[in-house]
């Protein structure tokens, strides 16, 4: 790390302390307004200005809550939370991933929301999303946006291709990104090396990292082989673009599928806003969404994903109280809407899919793959278990170890995760 950051990275912290005022003594023995601070976690660019903007509205609307809106960079924000809600200095709500909960929920740093006004309308909500939010039957969360991961393809090279249909199958896929590759010039399809965009191949032969409620590891069994054998499968072969194992990865396979260089990608939600920036898709109707292809055992999956709204357990009663509120106010079927049709993500309660929000073709398109969307099982250490992976697989796509070995140094890597778990 050279100097220069360094020094910025510690007066970001410092800064960042500052603004969390959760627990604050000064606050809370105020007689003016309570003011809550928020860390949000969205795209400082892309989705932040709305957020912002709702934020005026509920102060507008409350005028004895103040909300001091801090935008943290999503790659530091897991960190940050837990060091300072360790030091009671974190902020009184975080906008966590849904896979940070259930781990910060473990070390008491969140308010369980059952029976509070945040909660109140939770039969609105996903039920599928309100229990990926829970740590030991309660939850510690609401959900503010949604999302999984799908094939998105470009309709225009599939049809020069002939294909009139998303293959349903990864055998499919392999033959569609021939044909395109052989009609159009371009690759037709390019994969991830990231373990995120690799677990809907376990899904499909009907396995996953782990047995959470076995206490199993399975990163390495037959099936989870057979399911990472078809990944590998993904980079070789007439039309299907080589492993790309740099840093730089993702940046070059979303630049190349939205300026039309490659047909299809495993993609997620978050992107819809760049995919409609891109040379491709200036028609919105270009761009196509199907459910991820399926494996052998004849299922399609792929993870959820998304943000709740989490409270801090160390802010005092006057602070919850409001940021209880706030959160409500947030996650409300207005405030939802709004979110969607500004930043183009989705909604997690079904009266904010309103006829405006699924006129946009990319939130239609991905709400039509939710019912293949699978949750996490309510294991904290979950999410860190893709951390190994993440060093296997760029290698074994790479051609750097086999796939025996990277599974094999994946399976005792995340054995120090759950110590108590089996193989």
């Amino acid at each position: 790390m050279r100097r220069g950051i360094a020094a910025s990275a510690l007066v970001a912290s410092f800064a960042l302390a500052a603004t969390a005022c959760g627990g604050s003594d000064s606050d809370s023995k105020s007689d003016g307004p309570v003011t809550i601070t928020w860390w949000d976690t969205s795209n400082a660019t892309n989705e932040a200005p709305t957020y912002k903007a709702l934020v005026s509205q509920f102060e507008a609307a409350n005028k004895n809550i103040k909300v001091k809106y801090v935008n943290v960079p999503f790659d530091q924000a897991q960190n940050k939370f837990d060091t300072a809600a360790g030091s009671k200095g974190a902020p009184d709500i975080l906008r966590s991933e849904v896979g940070w909960t259930p781990a910060f929920a473990k070390k008491s740093y969140l308010l369980p929301l059952d029976g509070t006004d945040a909660l109140a309308d939770q039969a609105k909500f996903q039920p599928n999303l309100i229990k990926q939010a829970q740590y030991e039957g309660k939850t510690y969360g609401v959900p503010l946006v949604t999302d999984t991961l799908a094939l998105v393809y470009n309709k225009a090279l599939f049809k020069k291709a002939g294909i009139t249909e998303a293959p349903k199958t990864w055998d499919e896929l392999k033959s569609d990104a021939a044909k395109v590759k052989g009609k159009t010039g371009v690759d037709g399809y390019w994969g991830s090396t990231q373990a995120y965009y690799a677990q809907s191949f376990l899904y499909g032969e009907g396995t996953d990292t782990v047995d959470a409620a076995a206490k199993k590891i399975t990163v390495n069994s037959a099936a989870a082989k057979k399911a990472y054998g078809t990944w590998l499968s993904t980079f070789s072969g007439k039309g299907l673009h080589k492993a790309d194992t740099t840093a730089d990865a993702y940046a070059h396979i979303q630049d190349a599928f939205v300026n039309g260089k490659v047909a299809a990608i495993i993609q997620g939600p978050w992107e819809i806003t760049n995919f409609y920036k891109g040379s491709a898709f200036k028609d919105k109707g270009n761009l196509g969404i199907a459910t991820v292809p399926a494996g052998s055992a004849g299922k399609a999956g792929a993870p959820t994903g998304g943000h709740n709204l989490s409270v801090y357990a160390g802010s005092d009663k006057a602070h919850q109280a409001a940021a209880l509120k706030f959160v409500q106010f947030m996650t409300s079927a207005k405030s939802q809407e709004t979110i969607a049709l500004k930043n183009s993500t989705l909604p997690t309660r079904s009266d904010a899919f309103t006829a405006q929000v699924k006129a946009d073709p990319g939130i239609a398109g991905y709400q039509g793959v939710l019912a293949a969307a699978q949750p996490r099982p309510a294991l904290p250490e979950y999410s860190s278990l893709w951390g190994p992976l993440d060093i296997e697989l760029p290698k074994v796509a790479g051609g750097k170890e086999s796939l025996d070995k990277g599974l094999s140094n994946a399976e005792v890597a995340i054995t120090k995760l759950v110590p108590d778990f089996s193989k």
